[in-house]
């Protein structure tokens, strides 16, 4: 009753968030994560102690098993079984029918109240049963997903090595599903053979030993399906794998769109894809056909155990009688839905549910980080240090290193990483006293205003907040964003420029009241490096990594490491003194080192140790738990995506079910799959019927009791048997076959259907413009991708089928009911009206709430995915508690519609349920008012047909309004299939094969926005970029540096007109430009694959090339030492290498493709000088007759450019050569050369005039005023 008023609201306008019910303090997600956490940890304690593997089934049954075996007892009833006896005794008394017997009429009119009761009970119990079960599989799902988190929070280095962020993204969505599932049929597999025996028993009376032949089948029957569950159980895991593998590279195509799109790869991507994706469906499609032949078994497993029984009973000499035949099959009916329906299903859910429960134990049997005690809260008038002695740690055991990792990782990460307790050292003491924070190499921003980025969780001190911004260079940024620091941060920070995403990370690290300050090279992304450490105004030790020189005279203490050892440690004046040439070691020649080259670039650690006591910022452990508390609140305001994400509103479409066929089949293979179903409904319903013709006509017979005399005896005349028993075997192996191949069609139709509309949703996906990648989180792309396409795949095809199959019986069973009894059509046109305007009132209000719950599951997968990428900084900060709290809050959102969804559909199933014993019990109590002229066998026919119609015509509904619902799945996917879609890939004007042959660029008036509605990045510029030029391009974040490469791009359509050697690039197809163009990105991205896939997706070189590729940047020698060299796969998103690394993979492939025309964006930002160098040396003399653009932060990579175009606010500040604008004090070059501080300004200016000397053919030096 209290969910009516909802419906009220839901059939008035569309359902919002506000509308849902707070979810039950029992049913929270702490709450329930808690409880069997607690007894999971129990559970793993136990096994450690009697020396075996930790059972999760265990801990869960220990957790929930007595609530839900008590919910057993709801629904073993043995009503269900006892009605047909009540209706055996009602037809029986048409049998001998006597219209003068009143006491008869009484006892029939006593069984006609027990087949109404029976029902009406029959609806409550089952009401309250899917109720209860339903709402225990949600709490099991919600509380593994809460472990799940929990574990992915405290995961080890080495344990995110073995998992992927594809396959958590489907711990979540597809295998925490099975508990919903499963819970709902467990009980079927002691409820159905207990109601087989109780059957068998009552058959045994009725119709003596003839049962044992239907008994047969039946126990035939189980064994066979129990192999269909182990069948199932091995292809759910071989599934398993597979879809971990589509999520997971989904994953890092999303995350690495603007790449693929910049190197023009889309295509091999989709191969990729479609690849995983045809042998995942190869498994679904068999798990499929297995489902179909379960679902036939049911439909046709009644047929054949009534043939077998009567055809036995027959030849053993009986005659059949109406009551006989109706009460048999209507004791089979009662337990056909439960031995050959819900049995099977629950073995295959039980088998499937075993897979889910060993991944997800396995997952949560990974090892955590281990923080050894080397933590210490500050005592009164105590310094925060870090005290490191003999220090000798490891990534991974096989490979000790001192004090470094593997030989892809980087030295002075790694001692940032012991610090942090990431890296477990091995010996040595490494003590931290004080609290600590970090800000990371790789920015890292999670979905949520600016202001709570900065704040993460602390409370908000306006002046203290103030100085933070001054001093991180963002007050500037503030005043240009729409909404200052309340704008919206997209997913990974999508809506903010690389540099203000570096400084927002700096600006988290030092609001914090920490003791201790780790800083990973923090600057490297920013452009006007004038945030220095000093300037951050903080007493507290400051321990800095930069590759950037210009910081060590501000330095107290520097420490030089090298291969992971410590080379040299003292001030700036002892090192110069000391004979140490530090700042050389950087730029050691590479015959000296011939092996390494990233992993022993040397990096200074500048220990700032101001001996100030650290009064106040001292924080405990208490009271930091404290402020992670307070945080929590904070933190659930603001974490909201860039747009809501869209949700269709009123009915599902007929033109959308059309689509969903259309895409598995076509306009001729449907109408054939009709006809199929239609001649194995016929064949169904003719069974029925010849069986209560075959009755009739024996009791016409018997009443009547001909004899007729042939050759001089008198013989009874008698039916002839083979007549009627061959056309019934006929009937029936007609509906079994048809049944069949019905069954199969359909569910192959709808299993390519989901493959179809998949691989257009993701081949629609590539071609949509990046903007759509910018305002929509990762997570929300992944739920379609995970969620509604798993709907697709196996949960819909079922219910279709089952739908299709219901409904066609109920007509049948209508038609028949009608033909022999026409009165019957009075009750049930009514009833039908009624049933459809509950349907359509219903799927009104749970349409939205469907919506609702697929909208809300988003966040959880969005958080989940924000928070693996900033793992380090979270744990850094103490946070963990603070992101389990707000991924809490995101699992109750999703609960509050999930649990909605649960009583809407308990709601509908009642009033249902209601309806149909009210329509039993008036054709109970119509037979006998209407006695006079009825058949025993047609009154059979027509109660056996009611009491079916009861079960059947509520589960079709029921069935299909959860079909409905689940086409919201389908509507999902088809609204990403229709994306808009960016310019196409190949036109008909095709450049010539060898252009661009010279690499002239011309920007002609060109304006440039990301979206139509977006402000203009690039206004109004006019610049032409010569052939074999040099152009470096600098301006502060925000001035347009990255634009003008989207521009040339066409990442979104550029207006006005850019050409490259006089063909107007708008008018040819993206492919034939991307791909005539190189890059070497900001962020260098990897893919999953072999090293040869990310050099050479197309597979377009030779081995030689490769090498070659690969001895030009340096690597050959690290991949030399790579297990399977050029064809080992790489980590997830190449994490098995350095940033620097990375970055030269990224310069390889420019190698590779030699083009005309490279673009450099910021791509030196995150690497140390040598690998810079090393860098800028090969692009000298790899691409000296190319045309070669560098967007940079450090001057020194682009002062010896030909000319320089310094951008601001996205226009043209100048444009000449450095030593020209250097000569003009009020240039903007100038002023940003001279904020690099006096002695790095003098060496610019030293190396500009140098060079325009010696272009110039001059000797002498031109002396610059600095």
């Amino acid at each position: 009753i209290w969910v009516t008023p909802l419906f009220s609201i839901g059939n008035k306008r569309r359902l919002e968030e506000d509308d849902m019910y707070q979810v039950l303090p029992d049913d929270a997600s702490q709450v329930l994560g808690e409880e069997l956490q607690r007894h999971w940890d129990k559970e793993v304690r136990m096994a450690a102690k009697e020396l075996r593997i930790p059972k999760l089934t265990k801990a869960i049954v220990k957790c929930y098993g007595k609530p839900y075996a008590v919910l057993g007892i709801f629904s073993f009833t043995v009503i269900k079984v006892i009605q047909p006896v009540f209706l055996g005794k009602l037809i029986q008394y048409f049998e001998k029918y006597d219209p003068d017997n009143m006491d008869a009429l009484y006892e029939a009119l006593g069984y006609a109240a027990g087949i109404s009761l029976s029902t009406v009970a029959l609806t409550v119990l089952q009401i309250h049963y899917y109720y209860h079960v339903l709402r225990t599989g949600m709490k099991i799902r919600v509380a593994i997903c809460h472990m799940i988190y929990k574990k992915a929070l405290c995961l080890s280095s080495a344990a995110m090595g073995k998992t992927t962020t594809g396959q958590i993204v489907n711990l979540l969505s597809n295998d925490v599903n099975m508990f919903n599932e499963v819970t709902t049929n467990l009980h079927y597999l002691w409820i159905a053979p207990l109601q087989a025996v109780v059957v068998i028993i009552l058959l045994w009376y009725e119709i003596g030993p003839s049962c044992l032949a239907g008994v047969a089948v039946l126990v035939f029957l189980m064994p066979l399906q129990t192999m269909f569950g182990k069948l199932f159980g091995s292809l759910r895991s071989k599934t398993a794998v597979l879809t971990d593998n589509r999520i997971r590279t989904m994953n890092e195509v999303v995350s690495g769109i603007r790449v693929i799109k910049m190197y023009a790869w889309e295509k091999p991507f989709s191969a990729l894809v479609n690849e995983v994706r045809r042998e995942e469906i190869s498994k679904i499609m068999s798990s499929s056909y297995l489902r179909g032949l379960n679902m036939v078994s049911f439909f046709a497993a009644s047929k054949i155990i009534v043939f077998i029984t009567f055809t036995v009973y027959v030849l053993l000499g009986n005659t059949i009688s109406a009551s006989r035949v109706f009460v048999a099959v209507s004791l089979y009916g009662a337990i056909k839905i439960t031995v050959t329906l819900f049995f099977p299903q629950a073995i295959e859910k039980v088998f499937e549910t075993i897979i889910s429960i060993g991944r997800i134990k396995n997952f949560l049997l990974l090892d955590e980080i281990e923080r050894p005690n080397m933590r210490f809260t500050l005592e009164d008038n105590q310094d925060a240090s870090v005290e490191i002695k003999d220090l000798i740690c490891y990534w991974d055991k096989v490979n000790i290193l001192q004090l470094t990792c593997l030989p892809s990782r980087l030295p002075q990460s790694s001692l940032l990483s012991a610090i942090l307790g990431e890296l477990p050292h091995n010996k040595g003491v490494l003590r931290v006293k004080g609290q600590l924070t970090y800000a990371s190499q790789q920015p890292w921003v999670f979905p949520g205003t600016i202001r709570s980025n900065i704040l993460f969780g602390k409370e908000l001190h306006p002046q203290k907040y103030e100085k933070v911004l001054r001093a991180c260079a963002l007050k500037r940024d503030m005043e240009l964003l729409p909404d200052g620091d309340l704008t919206v941060i997209g997913d990974r920070g999508a809506t903010l420029s690389g540099g203000q995403k570096a400084r927002v990370n700096l600006a988290r690290a030092v609001y914090q009241d920490a003791d201790i300050y780790l800083l990973d090279d923090p600057l490297s992304c920013i452009f006007l490096t004038f945030i220095l450490p000093d300037s951050l105004t903080l007493e507290q030790p400051r321990i800095l990594v930069t590759h950037q020189l210009q910081y060590l005279q501000a330095a107290d203490q520097i420490l030089v490491l090298k291969e992971g050892h410590m080379v040299a440690r003292g001030t700036y004046s002892e090192l110069q003194h000391s004979g140490v040439d530090f700042t050389s070691l950087l730029k050691r020649d590479e015959e000296e080192e011939p092996q390494t080259n990233n992993n022993h670039s040397v990096v200074k650690h500048a220990f700032s140790q101001n001996s100030i006591s650290s009064r106040n910022s001292v924080v405990s452990h208490t009271t930091s738990m404290h402020s992670i508390k307070d945080g929590a609140e904070q933190l659930l305001e603001p974490v909201q995506t860039v747009a809501e994400e869209s949700r269709s509103e009123g009915n599902i479409s007929a033109s959308l079910y059309f689509k969903y066929l259309n895409a598995g089949a076509s306009i001729l293979v449907m109408l054939g799959t009709i006809l199929l179903s239609l001649i194995a409904e016929v064949a169904y319903v003719l069974q029925d019927w010849w069986l209560a013709y075959w009755a009739g006509e024996q009791e016409k017979l018997n009443i009547n009791a001909t004899v007729i005399v042939q050759n001089g005896l008198n013989i009874t005349q008698e039916l002839d048997l083979g007549f009627y028993m061959g056309i019934y075997a006929g009937l029936t192996l007609a509906s079994v076959i048809f049944g069949f191949a019905r069954s199969l069609v359909m569910f192959n139709v709808l299993v390519k259907a989901a493959q179809s509309l998949h691989n257009r949703m993701f081949n629609s996906i590539l071609r949509t413009p990046v903007r759509f990648f910018d305002v929509n989180p990762i997570g929300r792309i992944l739920n379609r991708f995970s969620k509604d396409i798993s709907q697709l795949d196996s949960m819909l095809p079922n219910t279709f089928v089952d739908f299709s199959q219901s409904i066609l019986q109920n007509i049948g069973v209508v038609v028949v009911a009608a033909s022999v009894m026409p009165w019957i059509l009075i009750p049930v046109v009514p009833l039908l009206i009624i049933f459809l305007f509950l349907r359509r009132y219903f799927l009104q209000t749970s349409r939205d709430v469907k919506r609702l719950e697929s909208t809300t599951r988003s966040p959880v997968f969005s958080h989940l995915s924000s928070s693996l990428q900033g793992l380090w900084t979270i744990r850094a900060f103490g946070a963990e508690e603070r992101f389990q709290n707000t991924f809490d809050a995101h699992q109750d959102l999703h609960s509050e519609s999930w649990f909605l969804f649960l009583v809407t559909s308990r709601w509908f199933a009642l009033r249902l349920d209601g309806i149909c014993a009210a329509f039993v019990t008036v054709t109970a109590f119509g037979c006998l008012f209407l006695r006079d002229g009825l058949e025993a066998g047609a009154v059979g026919l027509v109660l056996s047909y009611a009491v079916t119609l009861l079960g059947n015509f509520q589960w079709t509904i029921r069935q299909s309004a959860e079909m409905e619902n689940m086409m919201t799945s389908v509507e999902r996917v088809v609204e990403y299939t229709e994306l808009e879609s960016e310019a196409p890939w190949e036109t008909q004007k095709r450049p010539p094969p060898e252009w661009p042959s010279q690499g002239l660029i011309t920007f002609d008036r060109v304006n440039f926005s990301y979206s139509s509605d977006g402000p203009v990045v690039l206004k109004d510029m006019k610049a032409v970029f010569r052939p074999k030029e040099k152009v470096g391009i600098v301006g502060r974040t925000g001035a347009g540096k990255s634009s003008l490469v989207s521009a040339l791009f066409r990442l979104a359509e550029p207006e006005g007109r850019i050409y490259i050697d006089g063909v107007l690039t708008s008018e040819i197809g993206l492919h034939d430009l991307r791909q005539k163009m190189s890059i070497i990105p900001q962020d260098p991205v990897l893919f999953t694959g072999t090293m040869r896939k990310n050099l050479d997706p197309f597979s377009q070189h030779t081995d030689e090339d490769l090498w070659n590729a690969l001895q030009e940047v340096q690597l050959k020698s690290v991949v030399e030492e790579l297990p399977n060299k050029m064809e080992t796969v790489l980590a997830e998103s190449g994490s098995n290498f350095s940033v620097g690394q990375r970055q030269l993979v990224c310069l390889a492939r420019a190698v590779l493709r030699k083009n005309r025309i490279l673009i450099i964006d910021e791509a030196t930002a995150n690497v140390d000088p040598r690998t810079d160098e090393l860098i800028q040396k090969t692009i000298r003399d790899k691409f000296r007759e190319c045309t070669v653009l560098t967007i940079a932060h450090r001057l020194n990579t682009i002062i010896d450019s030909d000319r320089i175009l310094v951008l601001g606010a996205g226009m043209i500040q100048e444009f000449d050569e450095p030593y020209v604008l250097l000569q003009n004090q009020e240039s903007a070059l100038y002023r940003i050369v001279q904020q690099t501080g006096k002695p790095e300004a003098a060496s610019l200016v030293c190396v500009c005039v140098f060079i325009y000397n010696t272009c110039n053919g001059k000797s002498h030096f031109t002396i610059v005023r600095t």
